[in-house]
């Protein structure tokens, strides 16, 4: 998904410029003029990714705009403009919120490494909440990623079912996300910051089965060299997670009906049972209902369980939740493998929310690290994901119309043009610039520069890197010149 940048600057041309420039690399631009212009459009339902902010604007200084987003709660990262760049005024705007400034003009350069680096921070800060959250025990129904009708279901049953002690089964294919959802269960219940304890049930061989679950003293069979306390007591106080429950063996099931029955378990070898406190949350891919009838699950332990059921939806019943997920994965990985992926193209999402997923949720995390692993463009493209897309090898690239932009190129929505603009005809006549007036004399140096520019502008269609080049002077003097002569219309009128 392609990430919004917000510009609040009262000066049109440069809106227009910093627009130019983001709609280049793909980012999506909203525009406002003013910082109560700005305020209206987030409380109205805009939610930037990143704001690019002026400080010096009429009625409403970018620093009290500042402040005001900060104080209503808006974390998303602010890059402040300053003509000046003074100490104070840097100070002063990260002490009131701003991750990053700039001074105007900006080169193309410094404005997309400052969104990406504002950018990279914001996904940095995201992740270490994320495993901040998943370590103490606090996940919850929030942390979820989709918002389809099959996932508003799936969060409106497991607040309530946290709210309560009651047995939670949790049913669904293989890799949709069970454990995830068993986490929410726990971190938005009394337990919260309590054990979370996870045991997959089908990975424990059959003779550990009992020792692992229920522990076992010192000395109650071969190699019990030490007392070991079992999962049980490890979630003493919290939630004990049974994965594939439907694994369990039948002695074992008759131990953990126990279990749950009287809140006590029998460690191997012990001689007394001991007494634990811990809320069972359960989940499987297989029909329980049909093992029982087959005789490979007991009947009893299946309506202990079984108290409360929630369907977890397999990925192709929520298509539209790929794109969230997609971005979610681009963000964990971008973090993990040190890469800076902006997003997936739009061609690229179609293509992996128009596919069934068999695997759910864990394919598509594993085709995501694939892509990102070897992409080797700041966006992920359906040829990252050949056993998807059927797509081998990359298309040949297109020549970007920005050479000045940094070295990324441009996502595919961008138009391709020769790298270095063609001259067009000037619309004076074909004639040279004038150093004479028509009385003979000089005109000023100002007059001829500006002449001379905007000579230049038309000659080169408006492709300021071929102007600023030509003419031997920088792009931000360039820029500066271009506002100070009023030569705005004549840029939008040659590159139009």
């Amino acid at each position: 998904m392609a990430k919004t940048v917000l510009i609040i600057d009262d000066d049109p041309t440069q809106r227009r410029l910093i627009q130019a420039v983001l709609e280049r690399e793909g980012f999506v631009v909203a525009q406002a003029d003013g910082g109560a212009a700005a305020l209206d459009r987030i409380a109205s339902g805009l939610k930037p990714d990143v704001v690019i902010l002026d400080l010096v604007m009429p009625q409403m200084p970018g620093i009290e705009v500042l402040k005001t987003l900060r104080s209503q709660g808006f974390g998303a990262p602010v890059i402040v403009l300053t003509a000046t760049g003074g100490v104070d005024t840097v100070v002063h705007a990260m002490q009131a919120g701003a991750q990053d400034f700039f001074i105007k003009p900006a080169s193309p350069e410094r404005i997309i490494v400052s969104i990406r680096n504002a950018l990279q921070m914001g996904q940095l800060c995201a992740e270490v909440d994320r495993l901040k959250k998943h370590k103490s025990g606090q996940t919850t129904f929030a942390d979820l990623v989709g918002g389809s009708p099959a996932m508003a279901r799936v969060k409106a049953l497991g607040e309530r079912a946290a709210r309560s002690s009651i047995p939670v089964l949790i049913l669904g294919d293989s890799g949709v996300g069970k454990e995830l959802i068993a986490r929410a269960v726990h971190g938005c219940s009394d337990r919260a910051g309590k054990p979370f304890v996870a045991v997959n049930c089908g990975a424990i061989p059959e003779n550990l089965v009992e020792s692992i679950l229920f522990g076992h003293e010192k000395g109650a069979f071969t190699g019990a060299h030490d007392r070991h306390a079992g999962k049980f007591l490890e979630a003493n106080g919290g939630t004990l997670f049974l994965d594939e429950v439907g694994e369990l063996p039948l002695d074992i099931q008759v131990k953990l009906l126990r279990a749950l029955q009287e809140s006590e378990i029998d460690p191997v070898g012990g001689r007394r049972a001991v007494k634990v406190d811990v809320r069972i949350v359960s989940a499987t891919n297989r029909d329980l209902a049909g093992q029982v009838a087959a005789g490979r699950f007991r009947e009893d332990l299946f309506y202990r369980l079984n108290v409360y059921p929630i369907e977890a939806p397999a990925l192709r019943d929520r298509r539209e939740d790929v794109p969230a997920l997609v971005e979610a994965f681009i963000r964990r990985f971008n973090i993990e493998e040190g890469k800076r992926i902006v997003a997936a193209t739009p061609e690229t999402l179609a293509l992996l929310t128009a596919f069934d997923w068999p695997g759910n949720v864990r394919q598509l995390e594993n085709a995501v690290y694939r892509a990102i692993v070897l992409a080797d463009d700041a966006y992920l493209h359906p040829h990252d994901f050949p056993a998807i897309s059927g797509i081998l090898t990359p298309p040949p690239k297109p020549v970007d119309i920005a050479p000045d932009l940094i070295g990324k190129p441009a996502p595919p929505t961008s138009a391709s043009s020769p790298a270095e603009p063609e001259p067009q005809e000037p619309s004076q006549d074909g004639a040279p610039v004038r150093v004479l007036d028509e009385t003979g004399h000089l005109r000023t140096l100002e007059a001829v520069e500006r002449d001379l520019i905007q000579l230049a502008i038309e000659v080169y269609a408006g492709h300021m890197t071929e102007v600023a080049r030509r003419l031997g002077i920088g792009r931000s003097t360039l820029y500066r010149k271009v506002r100070e002569q009023g030569l705005e219309g004549i840029v939008d009128q040659a590159a139009g």
